[in-house]
């Protein structure tokens, strides 16, 4: 997982697309990683008849769009080697292929979610990648990218619950602190217990906070972390984006538990952490 060895930039050549590269560039810079830049590319329906009847037509398109990505390639990265895959298909669908085939473990690119529809809707592509892949995947918001430009991190965020998917995201937030010489802060969510008029649920919500102080010291001690925590009660995703405006963090990482197999309770928040995040979202 860290240090990153590899690293996959899926371009589609827009504006949220290039306000990602610098942070690629600097993130391939920090730890000498390889990087790999992939364009999928779909013929439209005319297109595509037309290219049944002449396959010359395909041919030419394939050069055009290779072309464009080699041109995208020269203006975003100039003079540095880079590996470049283009294919024709789904995004989502080309991305996971070319992890499979040619591996990478980390994943950097934008969520497309916009207008009326952004607090809905985080972009299909970038829904399917952290979905279906594997690897780290570093996304987030237009806004949220160009407020944090490329460069070192100084406060990193990690967001904790309390399974054993949440080592994972804390070593990793940790190790980049370290590399960074940033300030890591850890924050965990409570969920807010629903009010009950015949209950008196206050016992229980001290009991809940005072439990998941304790288990998030025990997770620091066990990893042997040394970094201030904060146990907060709420929902999940606005608490935690709350905490990263508040550590002024550069950076927030989560975990999704794809490494292994399973999805851990910081998935269901995901989306609405990446889509509302104030800086850049490593899920791991």
């Amino acid at each position: 997982m860290l240090p990153f060895r590899k690293i996959l930039f899926p371009a589609d050549y827009s504006d949220p697309c290039r306000a990602v590269a610098p942070h690629v560039r600097d993130m391939r810079d920090h730890f000498s990683a390889e990087l790999a830049v992939v364009h999928a590319y779909r013929l439209g329906a005319f297109y595509g008849e037309v290219a049944m009847a002449d396959p010359g037509v395909f041919d030419e398109m394939q050069q055009l769009e290779g072309k464009r990505l080699q041109a995208f390639v020269a203006e975003m990265f100039p003079g540095q080697h880079v590996e470049t895959f283009l294919q024709q298909g789904e995004a989502g669908s080309v991305i996971h292929d070319v992890v499979q085939h040619q591996g990478a473990d980390l994943i950097m690119m934008p969520t497309h979610g916009r207008g009326p529809l952004r607090r809905l809707l985080l972009g299909s592509v970038t829904a399917k990648v952290l979905h279906d892949v594997s690897a780290a995947v570093w996304t987030g918001a237009q806004a949220a990218v160009e407020a944090h430009p490329g460069g070192t991190y100084q406060s990193i965020l990690c967001a904790v619950d309390l399974s054993e998917e949440a080592e994972v995201a804390l070593q990793a937030a940790a190790v980049l602190a370290r590399s960074y010489k940033a300030q890591l802060s850890l924050v965990h969510v409570v969920e807010r217990l629903p009010s009950n008029p015949e209950v008196d649920i206050a016992p229980f919500r001290e009991e809940l906070m005072q439990f998941a102080d304790a288990r998030v010291r025990e997770l620091k001690s066990k990893l042997s972390i040394d970094a201030p925590h904060t146990s907060i009660e709420g929902v999940t995703a606005e608490e935690v984006c709350r905490e990263a405006i508040r550590t002024k963090a550069d950076l927030l990482v989560v975990g999704r538990g794809n490494i292994q197999g399973t999805f851990s309770r910081m998935w269901s928040h995901l989306y609405s952490i990446v889509r509302d995040s104030p800086c850049p979202v490593l899920s791991i």
